[in-house]
């Protein structure tokens, strides 16, 4: 069973390795020397799970493109007012599986987790465990739009609409502090700006700048069980 998950994890991670890659640029770039908990705030990226398995995951075989995802965690990430930092130095080791496992209720695939860890996570200043209950706890702060949590059939969305919607169901949440994201087509994530502490929302001008710049924009529909 244990090396079976870890074949999935190595085929997921590569697939989520390359759908990390697909959406950085909107981030800034990362800056080499990086020091672990020493960042500016938090990006919580939404990532809607048919748009990646239409444009990536379905060519890979994606073991999440057989679940009917919508919403999902890309990642919790640190940020710098300009970049962020990536990869940053890690003497956690091998995350335990059953820790992969419990994240695989707001997380699609047992390899995006351990990229998140490696990637992001690692730059947080927290254990494995503490991180992965920080990125819980944004996730769990945000209400996503009852027209955008299971819809059957695919959609034409206006990016403002969306993030209008957005607004609405959090009434704590400002426009500055949210940024859709697209492909050339598709749209592909909600990203969400916190305070370094998770206590509240905070403005994030980098990443609002380098979002998605299209009027209307695609919502393949959630896949069936």
């Amino acid at each position: 069973m244990a090396r079976w998950l870890e074949r999935i994890g190595r085929t997921a991670g590569r697939a989520a390795c390359l759908a990390a890659c697909a959406v950085a640029w909107s981030l800034g770039p990362a800056r080499a020397g990086d020091e672990p908990g020493r960042f500016d705030f938090w990006v919580l990226s939404l990532s809607w799970s048919p748009s990646y398995c239409e444009a990536q995951g379905d060519q890979r075989r994606d073991q999440q493109c057989a679940r009917p995802f919508a919403f999902v965690v890309h990642g919790l990430w640190p940020q710098y007012e300009r970049g962020y930092p990536r990869n940053c130095p890690d003497n956690a080791g091998r995350l335990p599986d059953r820790l992969i496992r419990d994240q695989l209720d707001i997380f699609p695939a047992f390899g995006l987790v351990i990229h998140e860890w490696r990637s992001h996570g690692t730059c947080s200043g927290l254990t494995p465990a503490d991180y992965f209950k920080a990125t819980r706890k944004a996730f769990d702060r945000i209400i996503v739009p009852a027209d955008y949590q299971a819809p059957r059939e695919p959609l034409m969305v206006d990016v403002k609409a969306v993030e209008e919607a957005f607004l609405a169901a959090n009434k704590e949440l400002d426009r500055n502090e949210i940024a859709i994201s697209c492909d050339d087509r598709r749209l592909r994530e909600v990203q969400i700006c916190f305070s370094k502490d998770l206590s509240q929302f905070r403005a994030c001008p980098e990443v609002d700048r380098k979002a998605c710049r299209r009027d209307r924009v695609y919502m393949p529909a959630i896949r069936a069980r």
